[in-house]
């Protein structure tokens, strides 16, 4: 644990060099230009006390109260607005501080007595609250482990342990920049002159940085940043990717031990290569189902001993997933009547994957006629200790896992070790296989590339005019650009479209995609977004089976078209 703690610190050390933290401090260095020395600490108390418990509790608040958790970030970007208004309008400033006296003079005996440095700790103390609460450090394993066990309500000891440590590290050299701040413009004989003019600047940057937040804005800004300066982003994973901190993190998450070495890539494929398959265990129960599909009722593994099983994790938006499931379907068709039974666990990537009328629109499009079941909540997946999609667990007639399989591929070896546990069982099953074409990719090729702030890798793409980036995705505004180089056959994206009049533009090369490159999604070089179009996933190019670098640029013509990942086929 004392490793852990120690790189936590470091991380929160380091962290007033990330790009991430660049845009705030401006509204730290404008606050600390009056209010007295103990407004510096307060704002760093502020700002790492509220980051630190909203990332801690937020979850919980919202099931315990629902509400919109937005609400909170306007309300922060109301208050720095404010703020920089009160330096702006000094007029204000006075109302402000006279209210500040009457409240001091009900809580001190002393009759005319007001703590004046109180009112620049308050001050500060004011603006950091709020910061914190609009504030997304540059996420490296630590600080993620943190937000996912917060956001799925696993919060234990040792989670408020790091978290508190990773603040301390934070708020060190944030303090020390808006002391030096504040000393600065105290001190300075040459811009004392000058106050109230500096003051109304940066009163004049605090609000357009509240603005810049309250259309998310912010964000993009800090991707752009993360772009110029991908170095701190390799330096964090690098000092955060040792095996001592990988070992605490996964105690933290509730586990004995270190996962099982797994492919990074999804095309990459794990097997047993025995032909005896070994017994892994039993295999989990389904756990915590929003919803059962194609079936009249829950299922559960004790009530499926009997038969053999196959487990498949899938998302409709997946492009690996969606090339498997041929196979996957056949099998089940084939050997439905032997004592086979096929369980599609949808797992969602994003959080659109999670209404049950697109899950049931990839149903139908697939032709999946075996259950499924939506695991909107990550329960069986965590059960599983999955970190896959697709991914396959194949379970015997007692109840056991006796083969895994992540990625695309080896479609025949699978099935050879299906009709394995129907003969154990005593079926008798032909020894040809199914024959449909292997589309996994045989050549290097371009990752999957997801267009969020979470998840995005810098350096994969460029954004170009105004977008809102969240989380999950990125909404574009009119005339806005995304382009990114791409070695593949095809490309899919992941698109959300505000109706299906949106107009976005696909060029390759410098030139408006045609016949000879255009995907099957494509009319007249723009996107044909369609109604009935049930994954949100659109085949853009389609180089017929000639792979090759090109640049692709994406137009868009319209707003709140949202984009959220690139898969590559």
């Amino acid at each position: 644990m004392l490793a852990l703690l120690f790189f936590a610190f470091i991380s929160g050390l380091v962290t007033i060099l990330a790009p991430c933290i660049w845009p705030l401090l401006p509204i730290v260095l404008s606050s600390t230009t009056a209010g007295g020395k103990s407004k510096p600490l307060g704002i760093t108390l502020g700002i790492v006390t509220s980051f630190a418990f909203f990332t801690l509790t937020i979850s919980y608040i919202v099931k315990i109260i629902p509400f919109d958790p937005n609400i909170l970030r306007l309300f922060a970007v109301l208050v720095i607005g404010f703020l920089g208004l009160t330096l702006i309008v000094p007029k204000l400033t006075q109302i402000i501080e006279g209210w500040v006296s009457r409240f001091s003079a009900r809580h001190y005996p002393v009759p005319g007595y007001t703590k004046i440095k109180d009112q620049g700790f308050r001050g500060g103390l004011i603006t950091g609250l709020a910061l914190g609460v609009v504030w997304s450090p540059c996420a490296g394993p630590i600080l993620a482990t943190i937000a996912t066990l917060a956001a799925t309500q696993s919060v234990n000891l040792g989670i408020i342990l790091v978290t508190l440590v990773y603040v301390i590290g934070v708020g060190i050299p944030l303090f020390a920049f808006a002391t030096l701040g504040s000393e600065f413009f105290s001190k300075s004989r040459v811009l004392s002159p000058y106050t109230g003019q500096i003051q109304k600047v940066f009163g004049v940057i605090m609000i357009l940085t509240a603005l810049a937040i309250f259309t998310n804005y912010d964000k993009t800004i800090q991707v752009k940043l993360l772009d110029l300066f991908p170095s701190y982003s390799n330096f964090l994973f690098k000092l955060e990717s040792n095996q001592s901190v990988k070992q605490q993190l996964n105690i933290l998450k509730g586990k004995k031990e270190m996962p099982k070495e797994a492919p990074m890539n999804k095309s990459i494929i794990m097997i047993t290569p025995s032909s005896s398959l070994p017994n892994l265990g039993p295999a989990p129960e389904f756990t915590g189902i929003y919803k059962w599909l194609n079936v009249d009722k829950p299922l559960t593994i004790k009530g499926l001993k009997g038969k053999v099983v196959l487990i498949d994790f899938w998302t409709y938006t997946c492009i690996n997933c969606i090339r498997t499931l041929p196979f996957v379907t056949s099998w089940y068709e084939k050997y439905k009547d032997k004592g086979f039974a096929v369980i599609g666990v949808h797992t969602p990537e994003f959080e659109f994957e999670k209404n049950t009328k697109n899950v049931l629109g990839a149903i139908k499009q697939y032709k999946i006629n075996y259950p499924v079941a939506q695991d909107n909540d990550y329960k069986t997946w965590n059960a599983y200790d999955n970190h896959y999609w697709p991914a396959k667990y194949l379970i015997d007639t007692n109840g056991n896992i006796r083969y895994t399989h992540f990625g695309e591929g080896d479609y025949e070896e699978t099935e050879m070790h299906i009709k394995t546990l129907l003969k154990e069982a005593g079926e008798q099953v032909d020894e040809a296989t199914i024959k449909l074409e292997d589309q996994s990719p045989r050549m290097r090729m371009t990752p999957e590339t997801y267009l969020g702030s979470a998840r995005r890798e810098v350096g994969t793409f460029n954004l170009q005019g105004k977008w809102d980036v969240q989380d999950e995705y990125s909404s574009s505004s009119k005339g806005s650009v995304l382009e990114i180089n791409f070695f593949a056959d095809k490309v899919f994206l992941v698109i959300t479209p505000k109706n299906i009049n949106d107009r976005v533009k696909v060029v390759v090369d410098g030139e408006v995609v045609n016949v000879q490159n255009a995907g099957e999604d494509i009319k007249d070089g723009y996107v044909l977004f369609k109604e009935d179009h049930p994954n949100n996933l659109y085949n853009l190019i389609d180089l017929k089976g000639n792979p090759s670098d090109h640049l692709l640029r994406l137009e868009f013509e319209t707003e709140g078209t949202k984009i959220f990942a690139f898969t590559f086929g």
